[in-house]
């Protein structure tokens, strides 16, 4: 497709959801901000998009830290003159410990990605689409199931993404004055890195470790450039793609 002028701002474009949604957009014409901590892995999602890499702009950028942040929407503004979407997706986990066993440190670096990082791109991104012309944009928070149902021993992954969802309410909320949209798209076994232990076997809410079944993660960024495409005087406030069979529904 024809390269068109909206913007869209990818966290965790690096790998998994982040790198198919950020092919989706470039290959649908968008101009593609890239933000990952690591360079190297931006450049391959770039390159995969074959002759829509040139739309690609590559920021290397922990969201955890606020200056960080700050730079990655200064030079997006700078580089493609505004932001229409975020996909706020940068995400980490802990490994599954006890609850009893789990450190502080742990906790605390779940929490600064999880819930701080996607703070601090959204507040970034509200200030950019609030005084752009045309004004507003879409915000769209990658939750999870876990925003709905734990899983065994992942207390701080099941608590940020809980509250993720406390701060897409939030977010539509505040930003009807000023034509901003958010919504949430809650994913269930993506196959990416971080689920390849689910085809190996993990364990049940019974106690019992299980294989649980994946889908191809390209219908993720489908799904969420259908969010994004969306007039903003519609939104998609909360979607659930996911593995049909996997445990979630009912009893698992």
């Amino acid at each position: 497709m024809a390269s068109h002028s909206k913007v869209a701002v990818v966290t965790g474009a690096g790998t998994g959801i982040g790198r198919a949604a950020a092919l989706a957009f470039l290959n649908d014409g968008y101009r593609v901000a890239l933000a990952g901590r690591r360079k190297e892995l931006l450049e391959e999602t770039a390159a995969q998009a074959q002759a829509s890499a040139e739309r690609a702009l590559v920021v290397p950028t922990d969201v955890s830290k606020p200056e960080a942040v700050s730079a990655l929407f200064a030079q997006t503004k700078e580089a493609l003159a505004r932001v229409d979407v975020l996909f706020n997706n940068a995400g980490s986990n802990a490994p599954g410990v006890l609850f009893e066993d789990l450190s502080y440190e742990r906790w605390q670096a779940v929490v600064d990605v999880n819930l701080t990082g996607m703070f601090l791109c959204a507040q970034e991104a509200f200030r950019i689409m609030k005084e752009q012309e045309p004004r507003g944009g879409r915000i769209i928070n990658n939750g999870s199931i876990s925003a709905h149902t734990p899983r065994p021993d992942s207390a701080p992954y099941t608590a940020t993404k809980h509250a993720v969802t406390g701060l897409t309410k939030t977010l539509s909320l505040d930003g009807r004055k000023y034509d901003i949209a958010c919504g949430q798209i809650d994913i269930g076994n993506a196959v990416t890195p971080l689920t390849e232990r689910m085809a190996q076997g993990v364990k049940q809410a019974n106690g019992t470790v299980g294989r649980e079944p994946r889908m191809p993660v390209e219908h993720c960024g489908s799904a969420v450039l259908f969010m994004a495409n969306l007039p903003l005087d519609v939104n998609v406030q909360f979607m659930t793609i996911m593995a049909t069979k996997m445990p979630f529904v009912g009893r698992g």
